[in-house]
C-alpha cells in the first residue's frame, strides 16, 4: 500500500512540476527518465500515449500555427513545448496506470476509495457499452464501412455517452449527497 501511495504522490508532484516547467530540455530529460523507468514497456506506453493525444494535439497545433502566422507571432518553441508537455503527461499517466494499483494507493482515505470505485465502475460500464456499439455496427455492416457511416456511428455513440454521462452524474451526485459527501 505504502509503495503505491508514495508513487501516486510522486506522480501528482511530477504533474505539477511538468506544468510549471517551460524549458524543453528539462521536459525532454523528464521524458527520458520516464522511458527508463518504463523499461521494456516504454515503446508500448509511448504508442498508447501518441494515439491518445494525436488528434487533440494536431488540432491545437494546427490552429495555433494558423493564428500565429496570421498575427506574425509564430513560436516553434511554444509548439514543441506544448506537444512535449502533453506527451510527457500522457505517457506518465499510462505509466502510473500500468505500474500502481490505484485502489491500494488511495486506501488511506475512505472518501477517495469510494470516488475511485464510482469512477472505475463508470469506466467498466462505458467500455462495455462501447464494445457493444462497436460489435453492433460491425454485425450490421457486412461490407467495409464508408467514412460517412463511420462518422454517423461515432456521432451517435458520442451523443449516447454524453447523454448517459449527464444522467448518471445527477444520480451519482444525489447518491453522494445522501452519504454525506457534500456539505450544502
Amino acid at each position: 500500500m505504502m509503495k503505491d501511495t508514495s508513487a501516486l504522490v510522486v506522480y501528482a508532484a511530477a504533474v505539477i512540476a511538468i506544468t510549471l516547467v517551460h524549458h524543453t530540455g528539462l521536459l525532454a530529460a523528464a521524458l527520458a527518465v520516464a522511458v527508463v523507468i518504463a523499461g521494456q514497456r516504454a515503446a508500448r506506453l509511448a504508442r498508447k500515449a501518441f494515439f491518445a493525444i494525436v488528434v487533440f494535439n494536431l488540432v491545437v497545433t494546427v490552429s495555433y500555427v494558423v493564428v500565429s502566422l496570421v498575427r506574425d507571432e509564430l513560436s516553434l518553441h511554444f509548439v514543441l513545448l506544448m506537444n512535449l508537455r502533453v506527451f510527457l503527461l500522457t505517457f506518465l499517466g499510462f505509466l502510473v496506470a500500468d505500474r500502481i494499483n490505484l485502489f491500494k494507493a488511495v486506501s488511506f482515505s475512505k472518501t477517495l476509495s469510494y470516488l475511485l470505485t464510482v469512477a472505475a465502475s463508470q469506466i467498466v460500464t462505458f467500455r462495455r457499452l462501447f464494445d457493444d456499439f462497436r460489435m453492433a455496427f460491425k454485425s450490421r455492416t457486412p461490407n467495409p464501412a464508408r467514412s460517412k457511416d463511420l462518422y454517423r456511428h461515432g456521432a451517435s455513440a458520442a451523443s449516447f455517452f454524453l447523454h448517459k454521462s449527464f444522467l448518471e452524474s445527477a444520480e451519482i451526485t444525489d447518491a453522494m449527497k445522501s452519504r454525506g459527501f457534500f456539505d450544502d
